[in-house]
């Protein structure tokens, strides 16, 4: 008779197990970055906040809101790369556009992107006879983009400036340049396992082929310009540079680290924007600024990358809903989950879309 060890765990157990365990650091993130924002903005001084809000020039909230603008742009072409991995080129620009921007923006706001974001491309993506199966790739191949530029973006950067690295996790700064080079390495790795030969990963209906090596670079690079474009943005509502503080390409590459590890700290908590969390990191790695001016800064950024935005797919998505049922197709067939390995819906595209 077999005995019960860890090997004969059910799977679903062990799933269950992790889920719980992410749950926790999440939610440990999340207390610990809600406590340490307690601590720093208690003695915040209103009426300097409302000051620093109102003398921000408004060539610099245009300049930021370019940037931002940018980087939606470019989150576009997420899911352009992703619809051309997966097989369906077939799909013009704009439905990719209107996927990748709306899925964003939603899922920036509301949190769990992985789950909010993927519930609107889903409606999106319907319409052109996608699957369920289909947008999970869509989902995964774009996460993959997202997760390829930030561990770029990280190590290159804190290679060139590890004390960035040193102002949130308080490590020596040879142990910050071992991580960075630990993470090029991973990178580099990746790229030659997906250059030497075709890789497939998932099985049945749920299979996707990964990049190959070349278009693996491309990833990276939209990936990069996404990044960069955030932090510009970030960049530009700092407050003036305090004493001590590097200016230059050295202070934009500084304020480029922080903002993606702060911005990984706030996808690691799962709270809506990375609230409180992102907010507290930043506060915390860029302690030489004056606090209210910073706060203006992070305030007016969220107003930019989040709000407008969120405001902006919301219109979108309602107006198109406005479309579809002035077109008489409201009542149109709904894609169901894919059964019995059915992985298409025939049917024609939306031109709404």
């Amino acid at each position: 008779m077999l005995t019960p060890d860890c090997g004969t765990v059910p799977a679903f157990g062990r799933k269950a197990v992790f889920s719980r365990i992410g749950f926790a650091v999440s939610l440990a993130i999340f207390v610990a970055a809600a406590l340490m924002l307690y601590h720093i903005l208690r003695d915040i001084n209103p009426h300097e906040l409302f000051n620093a809000l109102a003398a921000t020039d408004w060539h610099t909230l245009i300049g930021a809101g370019c940037f931002v603008a940018a980087g939606y742009l470019t989150l576009t072409f997420y899911d352009l790369f992703a619809l051309r991995t997966i097989g369906r080129g077939d799909l013009p620009y704009r439905v990719a556009a209107l996927g990748g921007f709306t899925s964003y923006a939603v899922g920036h706001n509301i949190g769990a992107s992985v789950f909010s974001g993927g519930a609107v491309r889903y409606h999106v993506y319907s319409n052109w006879g996608l699957s369920v199966a289909d947008v999970t790739k869509i989902c995964f191949v774009a996460g993959l983009t997202f997760w390829l530029g930030n561990v770029t973006v990280l190590g290159l950067g804190v290679l060139y400036t590890p004390a960035a690295a040193k102002a949130i996790d308080q490590l020596p700064l040879w142990l910050n340049r071992g991580f960075a080079l630990l993470l090029l390495a991973l990178l580099a790795a990746y790229v030659c396992w997906v250059w030497v030969k075709p890789r497939v990963i998932g099985r049945d209906d749920w299979q996707v082929g990964l990049p190959s090596g070349a278009l693996t670079l491309l990833q990276i690079l939209i990936g990069i310009v996404d990044l960069s474009c955030c932090a510009a943005a970030m960049y530009m509502l700092m407050p003036a540079w305090p004493p001590g503080f590097p200016p230059g390409p050295l202070g934009f590459v500084m304020v480029a680290v922080i903002f993606v590890a702060a911005t990984l700290l706030g996808f690691a908590s799962h709270a809506p924007g990375g609230l409180g969390v992102f907010d507290a990191a930043m506060l915390i790695a860029l302690y030489q600024f004056d606090k209210e001016d910073l706060l203006a800064g992070l305030l007016l950024f969220r107003l930019l990358y989040y709000i407008i935005p969120f405001v902006i797919s919301l219109l979108i998505l309602g107006g198109r809903e406005l479309l579809f049922a002035q077109a008489g197709r409201h009542d149109a067939p709904v894609v169901s989950p894919p059964i019995a390995g059915a992985t298409e819906y025939v049917g024609e595209p939306s031109d709404v879309s």
